[in-house]
């Protein structure tokens, strides 16, 4: 497995990403030429793969602040520039300035090609793959995952799941794939994780966010954001098999991370009602997108509150959704007889080592202590694509039997957190 840090020690100084010797570079031919970077990795073991990286230009923490003044049209001040190291992050990358027909275009190619290699990287052909279900806080169109599937070859049958809520993207759609309880499946008048049982399903999160990050004024936003996607291989009740899972809501009243909804949404609140909305975005595609404390300056992305608000936002919210399903999980491995089986690693959102670091030390209080590891420093924030590529870093040590928790959060607030136990290709 890559070298990585505890989520209670700081990141030491690391290589950019397109330097790592697995990954292979491509140029895509748009603009003055875009860099991709994509790595596969393969746990034979499990028969499980995936591959995840970034594109555009790659800037550390250093030379990050130059480009954001040229961003703003001024000098930071010294106030306005994080301790980015402190945070867990070294590097971002962000896509150039271009046309919106040239950031679709550029989008709609990146995204298929990491669901073409996610793909080979489970020895499947794109024809073979059964479903999609990939989160977006941002898509660059409304009918995103539609366009990337068709690019990569995936058939027209195929179901297609966009899911937009934030941050916690990638992991609704992992437990979207494998909870049949879960109760959004009442709006969807479906159970999606009963007919995927058996079959090959796509699961990740692709972020180009520097497309609208870098038309923000906020200061936060512009450092802690970057490009990235991470897509893994699913064969639900085999390769992934579910053994508890939960998901949790409530709405950002303070507004402590306004999010511009990039996606269709009523935008209306219904008291008791879910902030969730389930609708149809072509033929065999779904839309599941979640409300936002949208920012008021209508020109404005996203907006951030203080470190400490995100720490509000996202801890206490967090560590309950988590604490309950691993009460659950504990009393699951006691009706099984296996009480002394426990989680082997618990792969969480990198919203930044502080919030990490907090939620862990929360947990610990709660009786809860699972490995926490950061998985992740090389890109940034990198929303609903994070989960999936610390996945995929830590997959080479895991085996069959072992259990892995998922904790998914983001802006909104939306909450997912499931435990799978890893199988293997029979």
């Amino acid at each position: 497995m890559d070298e990585i840090t505890t989520s209670t020690s700081i990141p030491q100084p690391i290589p950019s990403f397109f330097d790592r010797p697995q990954v292979q570079i491509q140029e895509i031919p748009i603009g003055q030429g875009v860099p991709l970077g994509i790595e596969r990795v393969t746990n034979p073991r499990l028969g499980v793969g995936g591959a995840y990286g970034t594109w555009g230009q790659g800037y550390d923490n250093a030379s990050l602040t130059s480009a954001l003044e040229g961003y703003l049209g001024r000098s930071l001040d010294e106030a306005e520039i994080l301790n980015l190291a402190e945070l867990g992050f070294m590097h971002r990358h962000h896509t150039p300035a271009l046309s919106e027909e040239e950031h679709v275009e550029l989008e709609v190619q990146v995204g298929a090609r990491f669901l073409r290699e996610a793909a080979h990287a489970n020895g499947w052909e794109p024809p073979e793959v059964e479903a999609v279900l990939v989160g977006v806080t941002m898509p660059v169109a409304d009918d995103y995952i539609g366009r990337i599937a068709e690019a990569a070859g995936v058939p027209d049958r195929a179901l297609k799941v966009s899911i937009h809520k934030a941050c916690d993207g990638s992991v609704a759609g992992l437990q979207l794939a494998l909870n049949p309880g879960l109760s959004i499946t009442q709006h969807l008048g479906r159970k999606i994780a009963e007919e995927l049982y058996g079959k090959k399903v796509l699961v990740g999160g692709i972020e180009g966010l520097s497309r609208k990050v870098r038309e923000s004024r906020d200061t936060q936003a512009l450092q802690l954001f970057g490009n990235a996607a991470g897509v893994i291989g699913v064969i639900p009740d085999q390769t992934f098999k579910f053994l508890v899972g939960g998901a949790h809501e409530a709405y950002d009243e303070e507004g402590m991370l306004q999010l511009r909804m990039f996606y269709p949404h009523s935008r209306r609140r219904i008291e008791g009602q879910s902030l969730i909305e389930v609708t149809r975005a072509g033929e065999n595609h779904i839309r599941i997108a979640g409300m936002q404390h949208e920012p008021a300056d209508e020109a404005e992305p996203i907006s951030m509150a203080g470190p400490m608000g995100m720490v509000k936002l996202f801890v206490r919210n967090g560590v309950v959704t988590v604490r309950d399903v691993y009460t659950a999980y504990r009393q699951r491995m006691a009706e099984w007889g296996t009480p002394d089986k426990d989680v082997a690693i618990a792969i969480v959102h990198h919203a930044n080592l502080k919030i990490n670091q907090l939620k862990e030390k929360q947990l610990h209080k709660e009786g809860v202590r699972i490995p926490m590891p950061w998985l992740l420093s090389d890109f940034g924030n990198v929303s609903a694509a994070s989960n999936m590529v610390a996945f995929l870093r830590a997959l080479p040590d895991l085996h069959p039997g072992d259990h892995v928790l998922f904790d998914g959060f983001g802006a909104g607030t939306y909450y997912d957190v499931l435990v799978v136990e890893m199988g293997a290709v029979v």
